[in-house]
């Protein structure tokens, strides 16, 4: 059995497609079976919405990555970004390489390849912008 969280986002441009992931989608997975279906349906209808499945812990890492670096970015007046993490977003790009991976519902968490973006890794591994609390790669971060 498989656990699926579907999130949507709509947006004129698939480069401007992002998705709100607060509080609860970066929280650890409670199994090796939890994923999200991400859904960027375009204004125009014609077109089909495009589907990116991750596990669990790929999206609260991507969420957690993606904010703390836009946070603590060097040379951003001090004063001009304070949002909470929980006000996280993270655009269509950073996800792109797990477009229509249907195959991995067949894999657990811990199985499943890492596919975000090469420079979160090393945003992971640093102080500035680590990863969630009680990320399951906080033990050991994998390749990717």
């Amino acid at each position: 059995m498989v656990e699926i969280q579907v999130k949507s986002a709509r947006s004129g441009r698939w480069d401007k497609a992002n998705w709100p992931l607060g509080d609860k989608s970066q929280q650890p997975s409670a199994h090796e079976r939890e994923y999200f279906v991400m859904v960027a349906s375009p204004q125009d209808v014609s077109l089909r919405p495009r589907c990116f499945v991750l596990p669990r812990a790929h999206v609260a890492a991507a969420a957690w990555i993606a904010h703390m670096d836009w946070l603590t970015t060097e040379g951003i007046p001090a004063g001009k970004r304070n949002a909470p993490v929980s006000s996280s977003r993270v655009s269509l790009p950073v996800f792109a390489a797990y477009e229509d991976r249907w195959d991995l519902l067949h894999v657990d968490e811990s199985e499943c390849p890492v596919l975000l973006p090469a420079i979160y890794r090393d945003y992971a591994q640093s102080a500035r912008v680590g990863l969630p609390p009680g990320h399951s790669w906080w033990s050991s971060l994998p390749e990717w």
